[in-house]
């Protein structure tokens, strides 16, 4: 955590700022509803996309900062908490962040229409108040996450998955989130279109090398959040395995069909491909693709000139690249 506590240094006082408004933003007059926002917000987790938002928005204004910054930080907060509690729902998932998921104490009815509310307040917030250009950004995203989800459901079954829409699916699931975070911090303090597009792209590269982090942590042998192989048993064609097949003998690439069809929940059969995998140079050839999403992160920040802010989203990116979990 002392790395996140250093990239959270500069920003320090408005997330403590941010913290309250946000929990405000989330109120209603019915109990049940506070009962359940206020748990989300006790187990909140270390708050990366708040972090984008105040950290671009400072380094493009030059520490410049008003309320239209925390409305931008409380709107991604909202619609990405939404998301995540209907995600708990469609994936029939018990734990979030080592704590019980909405749908697991409250059941999927209830998860269902706290995520529908969330998903309400951050677009009143931002209507209330007339920010229509950052409830453009974060739509956009939210588009493409059903869009991304929905596509990666649609090549599991096939198993056909090519690179390219390996590619396509991580910018739309996970990358476009932390676009629209980075887009909406340089919006916020009236940047100029060409500022937001370019902190859009700068948010997307550190997406797809956050992602591209977590589908290796799949054949890591380190103790991590959690278990290796489970993308494996859920047919999840990640970049190491799409390479492998892309490199093997049509022998090969049969046996590893079938194992992740037939035999994906055969631990011994899913640690064979993990070790596939590995030999076959899957590995390093994803890790490869990580850094280059780094590499071209870094260097739209050549752009702008050395601040507090600047150097804590270079740990940033470096964090996302070596985080161990």
């Amino acid at each position: 955590m002392k790395i996140v506590e250093e990239i959270k240094y500069p920003i320090q006082k408005e997330m403590e700022l941010f913290e309250e408004k946000f929990k405000d933003s989330m109120l209603s007059k019915v109990p049940l509803l506070n009962r359940i926002t206020y748990y989300i917000v006790r187990r909140k987790g270390k708050q990366m996309r708040p972090m984008f938002v105040f950290l671009v928005a400072k380094m493009v204004s030059n520490g410049g900062f008003d309320q239209r910054t925390y409305r931008g930080a409380s709107i991604v907060e909202l619609i990405h908490t939404a998301t995540l509690v209907h995600d708990d729902v469609v994936d029939d998932s018990n734990r979030r962040r080592g704590f019980f998921s909405i749908n697991a104490l409250w059941k999927n009815k209830i998860a269902v229409l706290v995520g529908d509310y969330l998903l309400s307040k951050g677009l009143l917030l931002s209507i209330d108040n007339e920010d229509f250009d950052l409830l453009k950004l974060i739509s956009i995203a939210v588009r493409e996450m059903s869009e991304g989800e929905l596509l990666q459901i649609e090549k599991a079954r096939k198993l056909d998955i090519t690179e390219e829409v390996y590619f396509e699916i991580i910018r739309q699931k996970t990358a476009t989130l932390i676009a629209a975070c980075c887009g909406i911090g340089a919006a916020s303090v009236g940047a100029s279109q060409e500022v937001i597009q370019q902190m859009r792209k700068f948010g997307q590269y550190i997406g797809m090398a956050f992602q591209i982090k977590d589908d290796l942590f799949d054949y890591s042998e380190e103790k991590i959040g959690k278990p290796t192989g489970i993308d494996i048993k859920e047919q999840k064609m990640t970049l190491p395995l799409i390479y492998t097949l892309n490199h093997c003998t049509p022998k090969e690439k049969a046996w590893l069909i079938n194992s992740i069809k037939k035999h994906n929940k055969n631990k011994k059969r899913v640690k064979e491909v993990i070790a596939f995998v590995k030999k076959s140079g899957g590995i390093e050839y994803t890790t490869e693709k990580m850094h280059d999403y780094k590499n071209k992160a870094l260097a739209i920040l050549d752009n702008y000139q050395d601040s507090d802010y600047k150097s804590s989203l270079i740990k940033m990116i470096d964090y996302v690249v070596e985080r161990k979990i």
